[in-house]
């Protein structure tokens, strides 16, 4: 994204299921670079694949201005805004549009889950990006080639990829930047009454030594050991030893700044992470549980329903259900806003 003088159109591609706030967040950021301006510094329109109505998240239906094949030629970049749980189906003709607007120097970025969609055609391979914290561990299983962080946003050359949420509205106001300088994004900021506008070196997640402080060290350090080594588990011997404490002493750094003990925080942490394995891969539930640290399928089974109260296999039966019953839009539908070119 280099400094522009002419006016930069960007399409927005709407999912089913979009993330209404993470659009939100980057379309009003260029309109209000506008007004704020004074100038026609952006355009902008809605497009939809197959269908011109699309669901938000929350059932807000939205009108589109284009069908994929009816987008005019002049765009500059194209935004996937993805729904806030990623689809993993294919569509070969959605990825077919998005390589032709690729190989037709069209910048392309994703928001939410929409870095997925970008991936799944091939187009991230190689790129710095990111996508919501949640769909992480997903994205890196499915596509190796991605070069996936952890941050807010990236911009990597002609691909730009967020977390969702208010996070799009950073990455736009670093892409505004970038075109017409931070004088112009943080008067945007202002009017937002957004505290500060946040880079793509802020991690999505609060750390815990955000949470905690900076005076626990040493339970920082037990709890990166921990998350750095899911598949194998440490015990609570070993981890006391890394970090250079007694047995006894982790317990109660864990008991007086967490409430827990040190093995249940562990647990909780593998556990947490074969969900996001079982909702977000095709892995086998066996394979998840190896990934995680359970050597028997009967106790990872066992301790995941004690936990989750559904077992791993139920789990997923459940989500494949919600995805064969998708969301219909009903015949009165609301028209959010409209701006052609």
């Amino acid at each position: 994204m280099q400094p522009s003088k002419k006016v930069q159109k960007y399409g927005f591609l709407l999912m089913p299921s979009f993330s209404m706030l993470a659009f939100s967040s980057a379309m009003e950021t260029i309109h209000m670079a506008n007004w704020v301006s004074g100038k026609d510094l952006y355009q902008f329109c809605t497009i939809g694949h197959k269908t011109k109505v699309i669901l938000s998240n929350s059932g807000v239906a939205t009108t589109a201005n284009y069908l994929t094949d009816e987008v005019p030629n002049d765009l500059d970049a194209i935004i996937i805004c993805g729904a806030s749980s990623v689809n993993q189906e294919d569509d070969v003709s959605l990825d077919a549009w998005l390589l032709t607007c690729s190989k037709r120097n069209i910048s392309l970025g994703g928001i939410c889950t929409g870095s997925y969609v970008l991936a799944r055609a091939g187009l991230l391979d190689g790129y710095r990006s990111t996508i919501h914290w949640g769909d992480l561990a997903s994205l890196r299983e499915a596509f190796p080639a991605v070069i996936v962080s952890s941050q807010l946003f990236e911009v990597d050359r002609d691909r730009f990829t967020c977390s969702g949420g208010t996070a799009a509205m950073d990455m736009m106001l670093f892409l505004i930047g970038k075109q017409h300088g931070m004088t112009l994004a943080s008067h945007i900021s202002e009017q937002f009454v957004c505290e500060r506008i946040r880079t793509n070196q802020d991690p999505q997640r609060i750390p815990l030594q955000a949470r905690i402080g900076t005076g626990q060290p040493k339970l920082i350090e037990a709890v990166q050991l921990m998350e750095a080594n899911i598949r194998e588990p440490l015990s609570s011997d070993d981890i006391a030893y890394h970090v250079g404490v007694s047995r006894r002493h982790l317990e109660r750094l864990f008991k007086q700044n967490l409430d827990t003990v040190p093995s249940r925080y562990y647990l909780e942490l593998r556990l947490k992470h074969a969900k996001q394995l079982i909702t977000q891969t095709d892995k086998s539930i066996l394979e998840i549980g190896n990934a995680c640290g359970f050597t028997s399928a009967p106790h990872f089974s066992t301790t995941y329903k004690g936990f989750f109260g559904v077992s791993p296999r139920e789990e997923r039966k459940k989500l494949s259900i919600k995805h064969s019953n998708p969301v219909h839009a009903d015949k009165k539908t609301r028209q959010l806003w409209r701006k052609k070119f």
